[in-house]
């Protein structure tokens, strides 16, 4: 890939020295036969730049020097033109359950946990005997692996029944916080495009308002009312599909998540049988 855009980036270098190269070209004998004028041919130049300057020459002129729009620009227009109304709860939608997106991945990252690493000191420990050391490696370590092994380490003296239900019963308490925050994502997915369509319904019902009152069927104004009924849909549109990818993201985290900490709470139930004393 970098050699790709290498070569497209001396292809393109070569293509502007090329043409400035002719533009050079196409100056120099202008500038050659500029001198060589006389000066009835000046007289004649003077002339045709008046006739230059007209009303269709200037207008022209000025569209062309009209800078095209940039990606926020339009983003503006199609705001306003989709109404403040509608477009602020979809851009609501759209800022909060970023927010909580961020929030999740943030969090489900710092969640995870080096595993095989935690386990070999915590076995280590449990052949010494020393199940304090093993609770002070798990108090030491974040994520929700940590907190459920340490849950477990705690109740040892009660048996390893009670660990092992204490184990199941905070995993689900650990299971329930990973899942934090995931249905307000679902709920604004699920609104987001809902407005939309109000808005778009809504300003329909105002483009046959518009007909009625001008008696007559124009195509300008249909094709405008319809048009701008139908930003607030594609926006809408937008900001569910942004957060639906996002969400799905989300739930393969925690899938993930959940089962190492399954496999990981099978494995430290062997470490203590097999260390049993």
């Amino acid at each position: 890939m970098k050699k790709v855009i290498a070569l497209l980036s001396i292809a393109g270098l070569l293509a502007f020295s090329n043409f400035n190269g002719l533009k050079a070209q196409e100056q120099t004998p202008a500038a050659e036969a500029t001198e060589q004028t006389t000066d009835s041919t000046a007289a004649t130049v003077d002339s045709t730049a008046e006739e230059a300057t007209t009303p269709e020459v200037v207008a022209a002129e000025t569209t062309e020097e009209v800078a095209p729009l940039t990606f926020h620009q339009v983003l503006k227009q199609k705001y306003i033109q989709g109404g403040a109304g509608w477009m602020t709860p979809i851009l609501l939608c759209l800022l909060f359950g970023l927010a909580l997106v961020i929030e999740r991945v943030l969090y489900l990252n710092l969640a995870t946990t080096n595993v095989e690493k935690l386990l070999a000191s915590i076995e280590e420990n449990v052949k010494k005997g020393d199940y304090n050391a093993a609770k002070e490696v798990c108090r030491n370590t974040r994520g929700p692996v940590a907190s459920i092994f340490y849950q477990g380490l705690d109740r040892i003296d009660e048996g390893l029944e009670n660990v092992e239900k204490a184990i199941t019963s905070y995993g689900g308490v650990q299971m329930g916080r990973l899942e934090s925050n995931l249905s307000w994502i679902a709920l604004f997915i699920a609104i987001a495009p809902m407005f939309g369509f109000l808005g778009t319904v809504i300003g329909m019902v105002q483009a046959f308002d518009d007909i009625e009152r001008a008696g007559d069927i124009s195509p300008t104004v249909v094709a405008g009312g319809m048009k701008v009924a139908l930003i607030t849909t594609v926006f809408g549109l937008i900001c569910g599909l942004i957060l639906q990818i996002c969400y799905n993201y989300l739930i393969s985290k925690i899938e993930g998540l959940v089962n190492t900490m399954e496999d990981s709470s099978i494995t430290f139930m062997d470490i203590l049988i097999k260390n049993r004393k």
